[in-house]
């Protein structure tokens, strides 16, 4: 980020395929975020942050790892570069047979997991929540038995993403996993009033199960179609699929390195009061949204781009700075004002979404002073998936697992820290510790994001937003805030969580808007430009 003398204004939009192509990922994963957020409130609904909801959401976690790291992350960083540069080359044969080599090797690999997993739940259930017991815990190991299994079929979606990905065809890929929502929502809407809070909880877990299957049925057609066919091989004597086995053994541990992060929330918080692990879930689902909208979307779609760059070493490196920046700016300008949104009015936010049945205005709070926490490292992690996708493009998937490494050593010790000795001294209810785990994710964040930033720009040069552009970014934030609350305090009195949200967050956006736009916002400029001539032309 340089100097905060330059100019606001200074042009740096995206290429046009690539914004195109960013706004198709953002639409499909949009989709499928509105259905797993109704999803969520239909969960909040039967079982509020209750035990059965702390069994389910901890349950969740343990299959849900396999997919993490097999699954998208692992496929983007190994298996896309490698794809995307044999279709850029022409190479199609070469690529079907590398598609068709990584397929079988994951369902392989994933049916013994899969297998071990279901043999050794009470173990893995005992490390990743050592404070159940009792009845919670033998219900957690219910569930994880029957999750188990659509791991694998979550894997191979993932395995089908990689590869609609690298032909460009990004809605099918981010859209598949509505399906799997809408199994889970039926599920809970039909069984909800008939099944006690266990057995809704078990049979949701069959619910996702079925949802895994549609939501990779869906998507192989149009990969048949797009491959010729692949065929399921173990050869490894293709160069391409060598490359991607040698790289996916260290972007493996990576992930590997990065889950276990999130299993030292999840782990920490079963010693919190009960709802903990709940809640904490709750704050994730919005937390992510829109790193998934805007960080993923970016960064998705340039993997295949950059990964397709050829020239000289030179050519190469101006390219990739770029697209870079221009990505950096996209993912910016969305990013700051969700991240103050969630620390000024995470409980309006909150409410809206889950606030029914079993859970009340007091959990509301509890949630929003979670997402305050997470919001602290929320540009800083988003900005890093895209420094990690640049890494990946050059083929380098060592340096961010070099930098995961102490990420994940730091979020433990910060979080320990924060969320049980801290609240202990400070006197305050130990519940709270949770939001002392989200904060210290979020330094955390910043490190390892610092860290990849001034390793790139060794290797390609210098790239970022200038200061003053992010000044402007979150100055119109701020501002937006404050005008926010004054109408939550004058006109929000006695409204009910849906309306309030929309009396609330609607002047927070126009005014985030009008602000940047005042201010020479490239991004918000070209976006209110498309609105006005948009109702120009109706009117």
């Amino acid at each position: 980020m340089t100097a905060p003398g330059q100019r606001t204004s200074a042009p740096a939009p995206a290429p046009a395929t690539g914004g195109r192509h960013a706004f198709l990922v953002a639409s499909g994963i949009l989709l499928s975020r509105i259905a797993g957020l109704v999803r969520q409130r239909v969960f909040a609904h039967y079982f509020g942050q209750s035990d059965a909801g702390d069994a389910f959401n901890a349950a969740f976690k343990i299959p849900n790892f396999l997919q993490n790291l097999f699954g998208e992350g692992v496929l983007s960083a190994s298996f896309i570069p490698v794809y995307s540069g044999l279709l850029a080359r022409g190479e199609e044969a070469e690529a079907r047979r590398v598609a068709g080599v990584v397929g079988s090797l994951l369902a392989l690999v994933t049916s013994v997991l899969v297998l071990a997993g279901v043999m050794l739940t009470p173990v893995l259930v005992d490390a990743i929540a050592p404070g159940f017991d009792g009845a919670k815990r033998d219900l957690t190991i219910d569930i994880v038995r029957v999750l188990f299994p659509g791991t694998g079929l979550l894997v191979l979606s993932a395995w089908c993403l990689g590869i609609l990905n690298s032909h460009r065809r990004f809605f099918v890929s981010y859209t598949a996993p509505v399906l799997w929502s809408v199994a889970m929502i039926a599920a809970m809407v039909v069984l909800g009033g008939r099944r006690d809070e266990a057995g809704l909880a078990i049979a949701l877990a069959w619910a996702s199960i079925a949802g895994a299957l549609l939501q990779f049925a869906v998507q192989v057609p149009l990969v048949l179609r797009l491959t010729g066919g692949v065929r399921p091989s173990f050869d490894l004597a293709s160069t391409g699929a060598r490359t991607v086995v040698r790289n996916f053994v260290p972007v493996f541990v990576g992930r590997g390195v990065v889950q276990i992060s999130s299993y030292v929330d999840s782990i920490l918080a079963s010693f919190l009061p009960s709802g903990a692990v709940t809640a904490l879930a709750n704050a994730q689902t919005l937390y992510t949204l829109p790193v998934s909208l805007f960080g993923m979307a970016v960064s998705a779609s340039e993997l295949p781009a950059m990964s397709s760059v050829v020239g000289e070493k030179d050519e190469v490196a101006a390219r990739l700075r770029s697209r870079l920046d221009a990505g950096l700016r996209r993912i910016a300008f969305f990013i700051v004002p969700s991240a103050m949104g969630f620390i000024a009015l995470g409980d309006v936010i909150a409410a809206a979404l889950f606030q029914t049945g079993r859970f009340g205005q007091g959990d509301a709070i509890w949630v929003w002073g979670i997402l305050a926490g997470s919001s602290v490292g929320l540009l800083a992690s988003t900005l890093g998936r895209l420094y990690a996708s640049t890494y990946y493009a050059l083929h380098d998937t060592r340096t961010p697992l070099r930098y995961a490494v102490i990420r994940v050593l730091l979020t433990t010790s910060l979080g320990y820290l924060c969320s049980i000795p801290l609240p202990l001294a400070l006197g305050i209810d130990p519940k709270w510790g949770v939001a002392g785990l989200s904060a210290s994710a979020g330094i955390a964040g910043w490190i390892e994001f610092l860290l990849l930033r001034r390793t790139l720009h060794g290797r390609i040069g210098a790239v970022g937003m200038p200061g003053l552009y992010l000044a402007s970014l979150w100055g119109g934030a701020a501002l937006a805030a404050a005008l926010a609350w004054s109408v939550k305090l004058t006109a929000g009195h006695g409204l009910s969580p849906i309306p309030l949200a929309a009396v609330v967050l609607g002047p927070y956006g126009v005014c985030y808007f009008g602000v940047t736009s005042l201010l020479g916002v490239h991004e918000s400029r070209a976006l209110v430009a498309k609105f006005v001539a948009r109702v120009t032309r109706r009117g």
